[in-house]
């Protein structure tokens, strides 16, 4: 990127451009937890201009990805247990509430069966490569509620969960085999009907996450 698509793109087409590149190599470990990111680094990696690149920045710090405090530059957030916690269990919450609602219907989203087909289609073992089907499986859930402020409310932890599920497969914590037969579970409960069974088997599924997560990270 060079300093060409300030002029044309607009700033807010080359902060969006970069906030993408910066969350895609935050979320993939290239640039590792407590690692600083400077506006002058930003900007001369992508040839952009300060307030594009202290734009961007600021974007992933209300993303949850990045952290700034005092005088200090913006550092890539270190994830303890006790935030894995909270962004699992708000996770739990408001797919457990869709579940529900889609259960009384029967509604069996396409994309999140088409999601979980392509993990099925991985030979079986923790794989880093689930982290994204993974992702579309759960966001399927709560897009096929049709709500667009419920959606928007999913979508502002999305950084901090695919954050987390990229820890769990980092760390290759979870079998793909074994995240598609719970979503295979999850998926059936709706078909039939079944919403406690359904947001039971949820709350195991993430909690089995969960519970990993936070032992190997206080295992060091």
């Amino acid at each position: 990127m060079t300093d060409a698509p300030d002029a044309e793109l607009g700033v807010v087409g080359v902060v969006d451009a970069v906030t993408s590149r910066l969350r895609a190599r935050i979320l993939t470990g290239e640039i590792r937890p407590g690692e600083p990111l400077t506006e002058a680094a930003v900007s001369q990696t992508y040839g952009v201009a300060r307030p594009s690149a202290k734009a961007a920045i600021e974007q992933l710090v209300g993303a949850g990805l990045l952290v700034r405090s005092a005088h200090r530059s913006a550092r890539v957030v270190a994830i303890d247990p006790d935030t894995v916690s909270d962004v699992y269990r708000t996770r739990t919450r408001l797919e457990s509430a869709a579940l529900r609602e889609l259960a009384a219907t029967r509604t069996v989203p396409h994309a999140a069966v088409s999601a979980n087909a392509e993990i099925q289609a991985m030979p079986p073992g923790p794989d880093p490569a689930t982290v994204d089907p993974d992702h579309r499986f759960h966001a399927a859930l709560i897009d096929a509620l049709g709500s667009e402020r419920t959606t928007r409310m999913y979508r502002s932890v999305t950084d901090e969960v695919r954050l987390c599920m990229a820890q769990v497969q980092g760390r290759r914590l979870l079998d793909a085999a074994v995240i598609a037969a719970e979503h295979a579970a999850i998926l059936d409960a709706l078909q039939e009907g079944d919403a406690e069974r359904a947001a039971a088997v949820l709350s195991g599924h993430l909690g089995s996450a969960e519970d990993r997560l936070v032992d190997a990270l206080r295992a060091g």
